[in-house]
């Protein structure tokens, strides 16, 4: 039971350092291309476009990210 809960706090931990140090991840739609590549039924390319997600940034932000910056307003709000 102590090392379970001692193996989750340090994955925690190292999840908050990974959005600390780059809060940014590559967009799991499109790989971090930008454009969304749609084939037809026989697998050849037909289309591309700008990937929803990231807006064709190719990357988006981290959840832990999102999280850390919901909670700062959160606070920033309450304490004025």
């Amino acid at each position: 039971m102590l090392t379970a809960s001692s193996l989750a706090i340090l994955a925690l931990g190292i999840y908050a350092t990974l959005c600390a140090i780059s809060p940014f991840g590559t967009c799991r739609k499109c790989d971090g291309l930008g454009a969304r590549i749609t084939t037809d039924r026989h697998g050849r390319p037909k289309a591309t476009s700008v990937c929803r997600r990231c807006h064709g940034q190719g990357k988006r932000l981290r959840l832990g990210r999102r999280l850390l910056n919901h909670s700062r307003d959160i606070h920033r709000v309450g304490t004025r």
